[in-house]
């Protein structure tokens, strides 16, 4: 087994997978795991859903009819959930509390969602984060059967690792973001 370390410093964004993708019960196993993330008051602000089939197509159509696009564009637009064939929805499903504002539980879903991806990866899945100009439009939050005040904060879209390999990832990174006040 890898190490945190390991496995974050092996994670890389797959663009493109195959038609394969885990089933109900891993990816149950996996956000077990990953559900075990900071959590202040064990409020658990977050929940997943898995979109398969033609819920990538009504995906697609929300998407549509929150752009507003016609023609070319709309097809494009339409086809993107379909690129894998396995879609999970993040969603902060934020809930009162006096010691735990919204933003903590934010972080908190987030955090989910990103140790979800470093699973996903870890266990030979391609995976990539996606949001874009529509993730909050009324029309996707409809089609995910959104309640009052959740919110969508992206897609994992999940599938086999085309030849099975990882992307490669270039040996010069920026370096982090870090200061020090004394």
């Amino acid at each position: 087994m890898a190490s945190v370390r390991e496995a974050a410093l092996a994670r890389r964004s797959a663009p493109k997978v195959t038609d394969a993708a885990p089933d109900d019960a891993e990816l149950l196993e996996l956000l077990g795991v990953a559900e075990r993330v900071a959590d202040h008051a064990a409020l658990r602000p977050w929940r997943t859903i898995a979109l398969r089939g033609a819920a990538r197509e009504r995906l697609g159509s929300a998407l549509v009819a929150a752009s507003g696009f016609e023609g070319h564009a709309a097809e494009m637009l339409a086809a993107k959930p379909l690129r894998a064939p396995l879609v999970l929805a993040l969603v902060l499903s934020p809930r009162f509390h006096p010691k735990a504002p919204e933003w903590e539980q934010l972080a908190a879903a987030a955090g989910v969602g990103h140790l979800l991806s470093l699973l996903l990866d870890e266990a030979g899945w391609g995976v990539m984060w996606r949001t874009g100009p529509f993730t909050r439009h009324p029309a996707v939050a409809e089609m995910h059967e959104l309640g009052p005040g959740e919110q969508l904060l992206g897609w994992l879209y999940v599938g086999g690792r085309p030849d099975g390999g990882r992307p490669g990832r270039p040996s010069e990174r920026p370096a982090p973001r870090f200061s020090s006040i004394d």
